[in-house]
């Protein structure tokens, strides 16, 4: 019968017993670690097989040779000082030293030295292992440089970067997102990404859950007291593999959002002023327009009231001499006048017709459906020079919702321009007191309501409705008024199936109510 081992080892001595001797030497010898063993004074009295690979140095030359025939002279001497002093004090040391073979190359070794120490307390060994990590230290320092010249290039970026992770946390940002916390508040990503969501609703939504790319889209942050910013905003994701132990085997992915924001709040506002300059220049050469057609219309209209009249005289006169004898009808003193009189009023009506024809053709737009709030913000911007100017205090209420009718744009934007134009003249006119103007968009069920009251000298409750008829004006003719600015506000509201009319209860000045339908299939309850 055999007799088994004992299960438990108490101690060191116990355990050598168990291994043999030649087993120990054979662990040793066989190491892929590279281990020697020195005196106390480091001279080096074995070393194994991995010692001589990275080392180069046979284990019999190196024999007896003092372990600093290793070191290289890169190596700082306090390195060197503070080895001894810890391997001195009996503890082991570890740490990076550069190493020289024998062939002369260098090579980055992890070496642990640890203290043997003899049953009466003094060192009488040293153990020294160590392998080879210069390629891990060349990967470790490609690794950083990349990272450092990554972090180098995005900091030097124009625009502003940041990494989120999948719960929007930031991971990573540059020098110009650090900007943009101090100009937005604490993370502008996520304020970014909320107003991308905004904008694509659920497009954003399935881009976000599927990790798909998000190209470039402009965005506007609202800030208090300054004017809204603009952004050029695209997103990319990309996947990095988990590093930990768990996923050596079983490989997961961890996504990461990469944001690069672009700001173009100047490129916006130069475009924002070029559209306006360009809008100004439309409506004004459409104002013209039309005060011209209004002007020769309304000429035609005054001309044609005479000449009726006088084609009435000349009626009754031709009757008037049918009815006399004959041999007086036929007399020269009665036909020459009549003849004469038949030429003028022949002549005149040629001269209206080719005064019609001069009228330019009414420019007919297919009706587009349009914000009114949006049509009023861009009229006040036309207007901003003359409203400082004035120094008029305006107050703009817009609807809380899209006010949307079906129309031509311009002929809206002339309409309130022309609206707010009278307003501002009427202010003007007035010397003293307030200088106010206020314009309010109210979404009603059936329709729209814009109020455009102002501060100035207010129409008399007799002129409410004269102030609509071609050539009345209350400016005076000294001003050259030639009082069709309402006249072309009301047919262009006319136009649009509405109605426009002057509140004789605001004694304040001036209200002006507009309403116009919504556009077909918009209602508001």
């Amino acid at each position: 019968m055999s007799k088994s081992p004992p299960t438990n080892v108490d101690s060191a001595q116990d355990f050598a017993e168990l291994v043999p001797p030649q087993i120990f030497r054979q662990v040793v010898d066989q190491s892929a670690l590279a281990i020697s063993i020195t005196d106390a004074s480091a001279n080096i009295i074995y070393s194994n097989a991995a010692f001589e690979r990275t080392t180069g140095y046979d284990r019999e030359e190196i024999k007896g040779h003092n372990e600093s025939i290793l070191s290289y002279r890169v190596t700082p001497k306090l390195v060197y000082e503070t080895l001894w002093a810890q391997i001195q004090r009996q503890r082991p040391w570890n740490g990076l030293l550069v190493n020289k073979r024998k062939d002369g190359s260098r090579y980055l070794a992890d070496v642990t030295i640890t203290p043997v120490v003899g049953e009466e307390g003094l060192t009488t060994h040293f153990l020294g292992m160590h392998r080879d990590v210069t390629e891990v230290h060349r990967l470790e320092r490609q690794v950083q440089n990349q990272k450092t010249l990554i972090e180098s290039v995005v900091d030097a970026a124009q625009v502003a970067i940041v990494l989120l992770d999948e719960k929007q946390r930031v991971l990573l940002d540059n020098q110009e997102y650090k900007k943009l916390i101090g100009d937005l508040g604490k993370e502008p990503a996520i304020k970014i990404l909320a107003a991308l969501h905004g904008q694509m609703g659920d497009a954003f939504t399935k881009s976000i859950e599927k990790h798909r790319n998000i190209a470039a889209h402009e965005v506007c942050i609202e800030t208090t007291n300054r004017p809204a910013r603009w952004f050029s905003c695209a997103a990319s994701w990309f996947e990095e593999h988990d590093v930990g132990a768990d996923a050596f085997y079983e490989p997961t992915l961890r996504h990461y959002l990469l944001l690069t924001i672009q700001e173009i709040s100047e490129l916006k506002q130069q475009q924002e002023a070029l559209r306006i300059n360009s809008l100004s220049a439309l409506l004004a050469e459409q104002e013209h327009i039309q005060s011209l057609r209004e002007t020769l219309a309304g000429a035609v209209y005054q001309l044609e009231g005479p000449l009726n009249m006088l084609s009435a005289a000349a009626n009754m006169l031709e009757r008037r001499l049918t009815s006399q004898p004959a041999n007086i009808n036929k007399g020269d003193s009665g036909s020459l006048p009549a003849s004469a009189l038949e030429d003028a009023i022949q002549k005149s009506r040629e001269a209206l017709d080719t005064l019609r024809a001069c009228i330019p053709e009414q420019s007919i737009e297919a009706f587009k459906t349009i914000d009114l709030n949006e049509v009023i913000s861009d009229v006040l911007k036309l207007t901003t020079p003359s409203l400082l100017g004035s120094s008029i205090v305006v107050e703009w209420l817009a609807s809380n919702k899209p006010a949307t009718v079906s129309g031509d744009a311009a002929q809206l934007f002339n309409l309130f321009k022309q609206l707010i134009s009278n307003a501002i003249e009427s202010v003007n006119e007035r010397r003293g007191g307030r200088r106010e103007l206020r314009i309010v968009c109210a979404t009603r069920v059936d329709h729209i309501e814009v109020f455009v009251e102002d501060s100035g000298m207010g129409i008399a409750e007799e002129l409410r409705y004269k102030v609509f008829q071609p050539f009345f004006t209350t400016k005076g003719a000294a001003q050259k008024h030639l009082g069709l600015g309402l006249v072309m506000s009301q047919e262009v509201v006319n136009r649009h199936s509405g109605t426009i009319d002057i509140d004789p209860e605001y004694h304040s000045g001036c209200r002006v109510r507009v309403q116009l339908p919504y556009a077909a299939g918009v209602t508001h309850v």
